[in-house]
C-alpha cells in the first residue's frame, strides 16, 4: 500500500513540503520531488502521525499496519505503493563460510529459504482482504494515488536510475537486465493473467 496520510492528495503539490515516514529508493526520488522523507523505527511512527510530527507514513500492508492503528490518525490509505511492488527476503552468507558448510547443510538452507519465499506472499494475500475490510469499517478512507502524481514518480524514477547507471556499472548492468526481462513479462501479463484477472474482477462486481 501507498500508506497514511492526514490530508487528502489530489495532486504533486499537495505532496510538496509533505513529511512521510519512507524510506528506501522511494525517499530519494519523493525528496526529488519536493517531499521530506523520514526515517522512524516502527513502534514511533504512531506518536509522530498523532502529533502532527510526520504528515503521512508507510509500512507494509492491510494485516501489519492494522496491528500499528494507523487509521486512527491518519484516516485516507492510499494505494499503490509503487515502490515496493511485492516482498522478497533476502538471506546473505559469507561465501566462505558458506563453503564450509556440508551439501546436505546448504541444502537444507537453500530449501529453507526458498519455502518462505514461497509461502509469505501467499501468506499476505490471504490475510489482507480480511484486515482491509476491518480498515475501512473503522473509518479509513481508500484512496488511489491521482495519475498525475503516479506518473511524476514514474517520471523521476527513471531520471534517477539513469543518473546511476551512469555513475554505476554494475547496477547498469542489473537494471538492463531488469528492464529486458519485465519488457517479455509485460508482454505476457498483458496477454493473460491481466485479462484473466480482469474478467474475473468484472464478474466478482456481479457476485459471481
Amino acid at each position: 500500500m501507498g500508506g497514511w496520510f492526514r490530508k487528502e492528495i489530489k495532486s504533486m503539490d499537495d505532496m510538496k513540503g509533505l513529511k512521510f515516514r519512507v524510506g528506501g529508493f522511494a525517499g530519494l526520488i519523493l525528496q526529488r520531488l519536493g517531499v521530506v522523507p523520514q526515517q522512524i523505527a516502527g513502534g514511533d511512527i504512531y506518536p509522530a502521525l498523532e502529533k502532527g510530527t510526520i504528515d503521512a507514513c508507510e509500512w507494509v500492508g492491510p494485516y501489519d499496519d492494522e496491528k500499528l492503528g494507523f487509521a486512527k490518525v491518519a484516516k485516507y490509505y492510499y494505494y499503490p505503493g509503487w515502490w515496493e511492488g511485492a516482498s522478497s527476503g533476502s538471506l546473505f552468507i559469507n561465501n566462505a563460510s558458506w563453503e564450509k558448510l556440508p551439501k546436505s547443510y546448504q541444502s537444507m538452507i537453500e530449501t529453507a529459504a526458498g519455502l518462505v519465499t514461497a509461502w509469505m506472499v501467499p501468506k499476505y494475500d490471504a490475510v489482507n482482504p480480511a484486515a482491509l475490510r476491518r480498515l475501512v469499517a473503522a473509518g479509513a478512507e481508500l484512496r488511489p494515488f491521482p495519475r498525475p502524481v503516479l506518473e511524476a514518480c514514474f517520471n523521476e524514477s527513471y531520471k534517477f536510475y539513469d543518473e546511476l547507471c551512469a555513475k554505476d556499472e554494475k547496477f547498469k548492468k542489473i537494471f538492463d537486465s531488469l528492464k529486458a526481462f519485465r519488457i517479455e513479462q509485460n508482454l505476457w501479463f498483458r496477454v493473460a493473467e491481466n485479462t484473466f484477472d480482469n474478467f474475473n474482477f468484472a464478474m466478482s462486481a456481479r457476485d459471481r
